[in-house]
């Protein structure tokens, strides 16, 4: 494969990667803030009360971005593996197999 190519793959990978860790990180992000709210309008300072419901949200993030997060994967493997397979076959059309029958 060519400089390019490789770069483009990496390229592309590094730009899924921070899509996903981007609208993953703004939804914990919010529901932290909200229970830190929560936690500041009702003067409740146990940290057990912030604990549980941050570790819900994580879990009902998950739930909701987890079959997205791996749809984007997939589509960046798929991506790289047609990539591989075209390079490969241009590789092996443009290679010449000598048969040697009976003889030198």
């Amino acid at each position: 494969m060519t400089e390019g190519q490789v770069l483009d793959i990496a390229r592309q990978a590094l730009y899924t990667y921070y899509f996903v860790l981007g609208a993953v990180a703004d939804y914990f992000s919010g529901w932290g803030l909200v229970v830190s709210i929560f936690q500041t309008v009702t003067s409740i300072q146990e940290q057990t009360l912030t604990f549980v419901p941050k570790i819900i949200c994580v879990f009902l993030g998950m739930m909701i971005f987890g079959s997205w997060i791996l749809n984007q994967s997939d589509r960046v493997y798929q991506y790289a593996l047609v990539r591989l397979l075209v390079y490969i076959w241009v590789r092996l059309r443009n290679v010449k197999l000598y048969v040697f029958v009976g003889g030198f």
